[in-house]
């Protein structure tokens, strides 16, 4: 059940943007019988529902947001924005990406409450930031924990004309 507490089979993963984190909980969380996949944007739940389609076909993978709902009949895998994960659901594997939200002022008490209570019956795998590992570590002592390496080097640029960024080319802006 996702709320019940087994703390067993948890995992962190965490490291900076670009590690491959949402990847590998994505082949972890598509390998089992089920799951249900909260993220923290809209975009980056259906971006992932597209891809789980491609592989194990659109009547066995749900979206669920705030926005958009698309329900088969028996779904296996759920791919959502964090508010809108179902605890109704007995699932093998829930996954949970940028549970260092958990300190924002407006949405932290609902990564809190994931972190806290939603558990897969097989694997349960937290995904974020390396400022969330203490805060982990304290809330749950026998959580394993891995950290990743960035796997390409970013870049900054003073000022840019952005019509002659290359494709795949990440832009973030801080003001």
């Amino acid at each position: 059940m996702t709320s019940s507490k087994n703390d067993s089979n948890l995992i962190a993963i965490l490291g900076p943007t670009n590690t491959g984190k949402t990847h590998y909980a994505f082949e972890r969380l598509i390998s089992y019988q089920s799951g249900i996949f909260g993220f923290p944007l809209r975009l980056l739940a259906r971006e992932n529902y597209d891809k789980a389609v491609k592989i194990v076909g659109k009547e066995r993978v749900a979206l669920i947001t705030g926005e958009e709902k698309i329900l088969p009949k028996s779904p296996k895998y759920f791919f959502c924005t964090v508010e809108s994960m179902p605890s109704n659901h007995t699932v093998e594997c829930i996954a949970i990406d940028e549970v260092q939200l958990s300190s924002d002022y407006e949405r932290g008490y609902i990564f809190t409450d994931r972190i806290l209570n939603f558990r897969g019956s097989i694997e349960t795998i937290l995904l974020g930031s390396l400022t969330v590992k203490n805060i982990l570590k304290k809330l749950i002592p026998n959580i394993k924990i891995q950290t990743r390496e960035r796997l390409s080097k970013l870049t900054f640029s003073k000022k840019y004309n952005l019509s002659k960024i290359k494709p795949r080319s990440a832009v973030i802006a801080f003001n």
